[in-house]
């Protein structure tokens, strides 16, 4: 029902979305080296692939980006040492993330994995089916490289509230967010090492970095802290 709305209303905002396709922001991705460390102790592997969110869109360095802030959550609770690795770009969607980044993940195995993925499958109008296939062979690929790591797997962000998108594009945007969320939870559930973190928050602009659209670094700290709530719990249960 949701995507027939959505495709039933979406021409009446094509003008405004090549207007924000034109007039948007452009923000450099993090600086500094796709690698780091935190904490001390037993060393575990962190890997973060995905999209702009992975890359630290929004923010100058990549630990104080999604990355980094999960890292030093894991470091803290775990009293141990992170080596992270990040592995993202920024306008990726998913297929992009198979075929160009997937193929950089170094070769030794992960301990932990984070993944954000999907907002540019919405932005490029890719359809549901190709979203949930995707999704599937992203967590597969992963899973075969790293099988005894936890994969959290971001949810879609609230679409209906990014500042950056005019109304009623930001509505019709948001309802098709929800359902490609919902489709995610189907298909992380179909993989055991997966975990589902659910981004619902209430979108005002300070959450925002001053595009509009990214992550203010106080959002990557408590974006950083529902990851690694969500990797704990597994540990926890497991």
């Amino acid at each position: 029902m949701r995507s027939l709305l959505f495709w039933s209303l979406f021409p009446f905002v094509i003008p405004q979305a090549i207007r924000v396709r034109k007039n948007a922001p452009r923000f450099s991705p993090a600086m500094g080296e796709p690698e780091g460390v935190a904490g001390w102790g037993d060393e575990y592997r962190l890997l973060a692939i995905g999209d702009s969110i992975i890359a630290g869109v929004g923010v100058k360095t990549l630990s104080r980006a999604l990355v980094g802030q999960t890292a030093k959550v894991l470091a803290d609770e775990m009293n141990c040492r992170i080596r992270w690795t990040a592995v993202g770009q920024s306008g990726a969607n998913s297929r992009k993330v198979i075929d160009k980044l997937v193929p950089k993940i170094p070769a030794t195995q992960m301990d932990f994995v984070i993944v954000s993925v999907g907002v540019n499958d919405i932005t490029a109008l890719k359809n549901l089916s190709t979203w949930r296939d995707n999704l599937n062979t992203l967590l597969t690929l992963i899973g075969a490289h790293s099988p005894n790591a936890v994969i959290a797997v971001a949810g879609i962000p609230p679409l209906k509230g990014f500042p950056l998108l005019p109304q009623p594009m930001r509505a019709l945007f948001g309802l098709r967010g929800e359902t490609f969320d919902d489709a995610a939870q189907e298909v992380i559930a179909l993989h055991p090492q997966a975990v589902y973190v659910p981004l619902r928050f209430e979108p005002m602009p300070e959450k925002f970095a001053a595009d509009g659209y990214h992550p203010s670094e106080e959002s990557y700290r408590e974006f950083g802290q529902a990851m690694a709530g969500r990797i704990l719990e597994r540990l926890t249960i497991v």
